[in-house]
């Protein structure tokens, strides 16, 4: 196209009179997506959120360069002008849509707002064209949805009223921004088949902001490579993967997770086994709350841990997997049989449980919501020690110490605060505050999935030499099943509480046999997909 939709010319953004873009040149038309990557901190949202006018102005400003849309520069506009563009020419489906919608408002008001804002709809009409918009997203039952609140919907139906809301007024330009990095794979991959088959119907242009490089490949057209707030390559996607020229889009494609998990020891003895576990909670009713029935979160799951050895789980949000680990560890109440090192843990008091915790530890999904910003580094990994009754400062101190240098991290940072860190640091610190106990067993749940794929390379071939080096075993749960393959001795793939299928991991990655198995690598590996254009 002679003219594009929209331009970005020598675009950059300063904060407090510090410039963190700096010389952004990008265009879109229509009916195209183009994919704007880089790790996290590169500038691709703070670019984004400049074309809508979001960023928080006046703290925010721009130094230099003009974004023309519909022959108009959006920097130049005034407020009540850039409201008649946002959510009407131009949407945008924000990362994260549990924070990014009000809890206190149920689905049709939310997706009405923008209706009678922009398109002084009636309540009729504006209900009528919400339905309508709910089933053109895939909601099911979309009548019953209406009076519902975020808080009890799916991530996957959160996302979807996202794009609802977005899509209300058939708008010329859509922003995603990370629309799928907090969900499973199998919802990631209806979710971008969505948003290709509405861009297409309403001849839309995109805008897709991501990390993950699986999704740039089948969905973009074209891609623009950020880092450090400036842009180092654009090509046609094919031609990008083909054969990136700059060495940091080198690194970046060059980073998915890959090798294989250490060998297993020869005549490795068995750490962990569950017979026939069950976590099942009770579903009250009537005035006098009855059991009606039970939710089977976790149903007659067995499974073998060794020394040295990684268990994978996986499958989608809700199939239980979490609730697994937490029983293991006794945090979750549950019937069946749980041996740890030769102990039956459910025939053992909390009291008699707690000296075998240290011997099992868990590392959680987000670093800083685990990590209390009040400590300091050094003092939430001593934590664990002196709940231990390891009280010798002197020993303590080398304890920590070590632990910081097995997670490839310098001694000096124990008197800093987590926030002081970036994501990867924060992760590599939790692993450490696990480490120092010196434990057996590690459960790690979800411990890379909000990490950027650099350092989640980092972080897995961390966590392989670690078990090389102290023969510890992993509980790995999680959804990215490439990070699962590269970890992972044993397989548990679970749906609904059930153990599905399980095995050798390799083995069932080069032959899934259940349906749902199937389901899910063709979700994670499968170019099922046609490209936006």
């Amino acid at each position: 196209m002679d003219t594009p939709l929209l331009s970005l010319e020598n675009l950059s953004v300063a904060f407090a009179g510090k410039t963190v873009v700096e010389g952004i040149h990008l265009t879109l038309n229509a009916g195209e997506c183009v994919a704007l990557v880089g790790e996290s901190g590169s500038g691709k949202s703070v670019t984004a959120l400049s074309v809508l006018g979001l960023l928080p102005y006046p703290m925010a400003s721009h130094p230099t360069g003009k974004i023309t849309f519909a022959q108009q520069d959006l920097l130049q506009l005034k407020e009540p002008q850039l409201r008649s563009i946002r959510g009407n020419k131009i949407s945008m489906i924000f990362q994260e849509p549990m924070t990014s919608l009000n809890p206190l408002h149920t689905v049709e008001k939310q997706i009405g707002e923008s209706l009678f804002l922009h398109a002084a709809m009636n309540r009729k009409q504006a209900k009528a064209r919400i339905l309508e918009l709910l089933t053109l997203v895939g909601i099911p039952e979309p009548e019953k949805r209406l009076k519902q609140y975020p808080h009890e919907l799916s991530g996957g139906l959160r996302q979807r009223v996202m794009i609802a809301m977005a899509l209300a007024n058939e708008p010329d330009i859509l922003i995603a921004d990370e629309p799928t990095t907090a969900l499973d794979v199998t919802i990631q991959q209806q979710i971008l088949e969505l948003l290709n088959h509405l861009q297409k119907k309403l001849n839309m242009a995109v805008l897709l902001i991501t990390h993950d490089l699986n999704i740039v490949k089948r969905f973009a057209d074209r891609v623009y490579v950020m880092n450090q707030g400036k842009q180092v390559e654009t090509a046609k996607t094919t031609d990008l993967f083909a054969s990136p020229k700059e060495p940091y889009t080198q690194l970046l494609l060059g980073a998915e997770p890959d090798g294989k998990p250490s060998p297993l020891p020869e005549n490795s003895e068995t750490l962990l086994q569950t017979e026939s576990l069950k976590v099942w909670f009770p579903i009250h009713t009537g005035l006098f709350k009855r059991v009606k029935d039970h939710h089977k979160a976790v149903n007659d799951i067995n499974l073998t841990l060794k020394r040295g050895e990684t268990l994978g789980v996986v499958g989608e949000s809700g199939s239980g997997k979490t609730t697994l680990a937490l029983a293991i560890l006794r945090l979750a109440k549950s019937e069946g049989r749980i041996q740890f090192a030769g102990k039956d843990l459910n025939q053992l008091t909390q009291k008699t449980v707690k000296p075998l915790r240290k011997q099992m530890q868990i590392v959680f999904q987000d670093p800083f919501g685990s990590l209390s910003p009040r400590m300091l580094v050094g003092e939430s990994i001593a934590e664990g020690l002196d709940v231990h009754g390891i009280t010798d400062k002197a020993e303590i101190e080398t304890r920590v110490i070590q632990a910081l240098k097995d997670v490839g991290l310098p001694s000096e940072i124990r008197n800093r605060y987590p926030h002081e860190f970036s994501g990867g640091q924060r992760q590599r610190i939790a692993i450490a505050r696990a480490l120092v106990l010196r434990p057996e067993l590690i459960v790690l749940d979800e411990p890379t999935s909000a990490l950027d794929r650099t350092v989640q390379k980092q972080i897995i071939e961390l966590l392989r030499d670690l078990q090389q080096r102290y023969q510890l075993s992993y509980l790995f749960i999680s959804h990215d099943l490439a990070v699962v393959k590269a970890l992972s001795h044993q397989l548990l793939v679970m749906k609904s509480g059930v153990a599905v299928e399980q095995g050798d991991a390799n083995k069932i990655f080069a032959n899934p046999a259940h349906p749902y198995t199937q389901q899910l690598f063709k979700a994670a590996f499968g170019d099922t997909a046609r490209p936006c254009a």
